[in-house]
Parts: structure tokens; sequence; C-alpha cells
């Protein structure tokens, strides 16, 4: 069994327009750049994107929203990426606006097969809008939808032939749940390894959830900058 593939272009004509695709990364940290960027050259278009965070300007999903292929992102935080403000105050693409925790559970929730599950954040705010509430031990808890993918694009620091994926520090929040809810996985990696080399316990995805894997080359990562404000005299 091998899964490796040559590298993203040999892969991404498989996504078509219009497809829900599960973008890895947190910040600027476990971003799968080389699937975007295969992506943007491919120009698909009417995108739907579940990310904690469309990143930066000129980065990662940035090139995706700066080229126009994206309808609709699902997130949880947005306030790094002057662009995709500008098309959101416009009314250029649409937005869904989760909890983060509430946004990796729906995925944690689809991977494992459970449609909905209930939960206390949220409530008595716009989130809950037109959703059921019920009351478990006297608190009131939202009814929220599992989500899943069409694809999921992930990063990992290292992975096998059998698509066995390890990643490192960072990169672990929102990739390996994403990794199993979605139809089709990909999966780039900084190094592929032979078979044996990585540690069973330090296996984070098991191959099983993958479908495609490719080693990387020159990768970028940039670090998301901070907010900043002027110093005050005290």
């Amino acid at each position: 069994m091998d899964k490796r593939v040559a590298n993203a272009d040999a892969v991404i004509d498989r996504v078509k327009d219009g497809a829900t695709i599960l973008m890895g990364g947190f910040g600027c940290c476990g971003v799968p750049e080389k699937l975007i960027e295969a992506l943007v050259r491919q120009n698909t278009r009417n995108l739907t994107l579940v990310s904690n965070n469309p990143g930066i300007d000129g980065y990662g999903i940035g090139l995706l929203l700066e080229n126009r292929q994206v309808k609709k992102l699902i997130a949880s935080y947005v306030g790094a990426n002057k662009f995709f403000e500008k098309l959101a105050l416009s009314g250029e693409i649409e937005m869904e606006l989760n909890p983060q925790g509430t946004l990796a559970e729906r995925m944690r929730a689809g991977g494992a097969g459970i449609p909905a599950f209930f939960t206390p954040t949220g409530y008595g705010t716009m989130v809950a809008e037109g959703k059921e509430v019920r009351e478990f031990n006297g608190r009131p808890h939202v009814l929220v939808p599992a989500l899943r993918g069409d694809f999921a694009f992930v990063k990992a620091r290292k992975g096998d032939r059998w698509g066995n994926l390890a990643y490192r520090k960072t990169a672990r929040n929102f990739n390996p749940v994403m990794a199993t809810a979605a139809d089709y996985v990909i999966a780039e990696v900084e190094e592929v390894v032979e078979l044996g080399r990585l540690d069973p316990d330090a296996v984070h995805t098991p191959g099983v959830f993958v479908d495609a894997i490719f080693e990387g080359q020159k990768y970028r990562k940039p670090v998301e900058p901070g907010p900043k404000r002027k110093r005050t005299e005290s």
C-alpha cells in the first residue's frame, strides 16, 4: 500500500468548483501551503473553506481570498487578514463564525459519526439564533450540527507511505481532527520517512484516515503579526 503522490498538482484536480474543504492550520502553523498554491493555480471557484482563521494577507488561505476563489468561510477568528475584512464588510464573501472549541468539536463529531451535540457555549448570543435549546443540569445548551468536508488539506511534519502522520507542536491544534472529518484527505509533509521510522506512540493521525500524501519543498512558515498599539507613558 503506497499513498504517495508526486506533488500537490498530481492530486488537486480532484477538487471541483463548489467543494467544501477543511483547511488545517492554526495561525500560520501547520498550514497546507503547497495544496493551497496548487488550488490557486487550478483556479477552482466557489469554495467553502473551514479553517480556524483565514491566515494573513498574501499567504495560505489569503491567496485564495485575493484570487476570489472563496464563496464562504467558516472560522472562529478572522482578525489578522485585512483583505478578508474588506471582503466581509462589502458582502463579497459569506462568513460563519463559530466559537473555537465549538468549531473543533463540530469536526470531531463529524469524524465520529455524531450528527449533532449540545453545548452551553454561545447561548444567549447571535450564535444561538434559530437553534434548538435544551436545559441540562439547570443550564441552557444549544444544539449544534456536526461538520464534514468533501476534502481535508492537512500539513504534518513527518509521514510515511501508508499515510501515518506526526505533527509538530501547534500544528496539532486543528489538523488531526480535520483529517477524520472529510471524504478525501490529502496530507502534505515536510519529510516522508520509511515505514517503521515513526514511533507508533508519536503517530497523531493514523494512515487509515489519509488518502494521499506527498513531500513538500521550501516551506515559507511566516510568523503571524500580533496586535500593535502605541506604548503609553505612565
